[in-house]
C-alpha cells in the first residue's frame, strides 16, 4: 500500500491510526511517524556537539547470506535501516519504506537496552542502588508482585511476576498494558487508566524472584519510574542530558508517554538508525567518547561477563538462539565467547549488535509484519555474522 498517509485526508483505507499503526503494512509508515500517532516526550541532542561519522564504505556486492545478497536480506527482512561501522567508520548505510539518515525509527524493546545502559550512568553517580529493593524507591509496590524483587532483578528480567507477554493475543493484562501506555485505543466503555496505575494491578507470582529470564516489558516501564524517584528528574531529561548529549547524536530523540507523561521505556524510544549506531559504537568504546567516559567501562564490562546463563537456558527466549551460549544482563543480550556480541533486540526486526573485540556496530530498523517472525530473526542473525566475518577478512 504505496499511498499511505499522502493525500489530504487520505481515503480511510489509506490511514494510519492508533488502532492499526503497528499492523502491516500501516507499519511502513507509522513506525518512522510515531510521534504524530502517538503522544511522546522529546530527548534533546547537542547540535553543536554531534559525533561526526568518518566514511569508508565497504563494497558488499560479494557478501552472500544464504546464496542472499545484502540487499535480498534486506528486502526479505523489510529493512528501513541499515548501518554498519567498524573501527568507528562508517561502511554501509540503506534505507527503504519512505526511511533516511535524519528520520527517528520506533526503537520497540531495543529501548530496553538504551534504559540498561542509562542505567550504569545512576549507578556511578550514585543515584541508583541495583541491590535495593524496588519498594524502596517506589512505596506504592508494596501490595503488588514486585515486592521483594531488586532493581538488579528487574535489570535482569528475573522477577516472578505473572504475566503473558503475547503479542498476538486479544484480551488480557497486555492489551489493558498497551491502553495504559496509550499504544491502544480505548473501547466502549473504557476507563483511561494510565501506566503507574497499571503497575498496581499486577499482583499474581508465577515463581520467585531471581530465577529464570522471565521477559515481562513492564519491569522497564517500571525502572523508568525507580530512575525518575532516586534522581528526582523526568527520564527524558536523564535521557538527554547523560546519554543523548554526551553520546553526541545526531538528532534529538523521543519516546511516547502516557496520557500523565510516564515513559514507554520499554517499547516507545525512536532513534535514527545512525544515532542507534552511535549508541552501539559507544558500547564497542567501552563507554568513552573521545576520552569522555559517559556509560562506566565496569558496566559494559559487567554485561558482557556477568549475566547467568543458566537463568537464561531457562527462560523462554532460549529458543530463539538454539546452541548458542547467551546470556541477558541490564536489558541487554549477550552471544558469549570470545568474541563477544552485545546486542539489543525488539519486536518487528528492531535490531542493535555491538562487537567490542572487532570494532564492529550493525544497527538495523525494520517494519516486519510479525512482532517475533522466526525466519527473519534467524537470517538476520546470519546477515550480522556474515557481515563480521567479512569485516575481519578485509581489515
Amino acid at each position: 500500500m504505496p499511498n499511505l498517509m499522502s493525500q489530504f485526508p487520505s481515503p480511510p483505507e489509506e490511514q494510519v491510526s492508533l488502532a492499526n499503526w503497528r499492523m502491516a503494512p500501516f507499519s511502513e509508515w507509522a513506525f518512522h511517524h510515531v510521534r504524530e500517532i502517538v503522544v511522546s516526550a522529546d530527548v534533546p541532542n547537542n547540535p553543536n556537539d554531534v559525533w561526526q561519522l568518518e566514511e569508508d564504505r565497504a563494497e558488499f556486492s560479494t557478501l552472500t547470506i544464504e546464496g542472499k545478497s545484502l540487499a535480498q536480506v534486506c528486502d526479505e527482512t523489510k529493512n528501513d535501516g541499515l548501518v554498519i561501522l567498524h573501527k568507528g567508520k562508517l561502511v554501509h548505510e540503506s534505507y527503504g519504506h519512505g526511511m533516511d539518515a535524519v528520520t527517528p525509527h520506533i526503537l520497540m524493546s531495543v529501548s530496553k537496552s538504551v534504559l540498561g545502559l542509562l542505567g550504569g550512568i545512576l549507578v556511578n553517580k550514585g543515584l541508583l542502588d541495583t541491590e535495593a529493593l524496588l519498594t524502596d524507591y517506589i512505596p506504592e509496590l508494596e501490595e503488588t508482585a514486585w515486592k521483594g524483587a531488586t532493581v538488579r532483578e528487574a535489570l535482569d528480567m528475573r522477577v516472578g511476576i505473572l504475566f503473558d507477554e503475547d503479542y498476538l493475543i486479544t484480551e488480557g493484562a497486555i492489551i489493558d498494558y498497551r491502553k495504559a501506555t496509550n499504544w491502544n485505543p480505548l473501547e466502549p466503555g473504557d476507563v483511561a487508566t494510565d501506566l503507574r496505575s497499571f503497575f498496581l494491578t499486577l499482583t499474581d507470582r508465577d515463581g520467585p524472584h531471581s530465577g529464570k529470564f522471565h521477559y515481562v516489558s513492564p519491569n522497564t516501564d517500571l525502572l523508568a519510574w525507580v530512575y525518575e524517584r532516586a534522581s528526582g528528574q523526568r527520564y527524558a531529561d536523564l535521557l538527554s542530558n547523560l546519554l543523548w548529549r554526551p553520546m553526541g547524536a545526531e538528532r534529538s530523540a523521543y519516546f511516547t508517554v502516557d496520557r500523565f507523561g510516564a515513559p514507554r521505556a520499554a517499547g516507545g524510544v525512536c532513534v535514527t538508525t545512525r544515532d542507534l549506531a552511535r549508541l552501539g559504537q559507544l558500547v564497542v568504546q567501552g563507554g568513552s567518547r573521545d576520552g569522555q567516559e559517559i556509560i562506566p567501562k565496569s558496566w559494559i564490562d559487567d554485561i558482557t561477563l556477568n549475566g547467568d546463563p543458566e537463568a537464561w537456558q531457562q527462560g523462554e527466549f532460549a529458543e530463539l538462539y538454539p546452541d548458542l551460549d547467551a546470556h541477558y544482563r541490564s536489558k541487554c543480550y549477550v552471544l558469549r565467547g570470545e568474541e563477544p556480541l552485545i546486542f539489543g533486540l525488539g519486536i518487528h526486526g528492531q535490531n542493535v549488535f555491538a562487537d567490542p573485540v572487532n570494532d564492529i556496530v550493525i544497527a538495523k530498523h525494520s517494519c516486519q509484519a510479525l512482532p517475533i517472525d522466526d525466519p527473519a530473526n534467524d537470517l538476520t542473525m546470519k546477515m550480522v555474522e556474515a557481515v563480521r566475518n567479512f569485516l575481519k577478512a578485509r581489515g
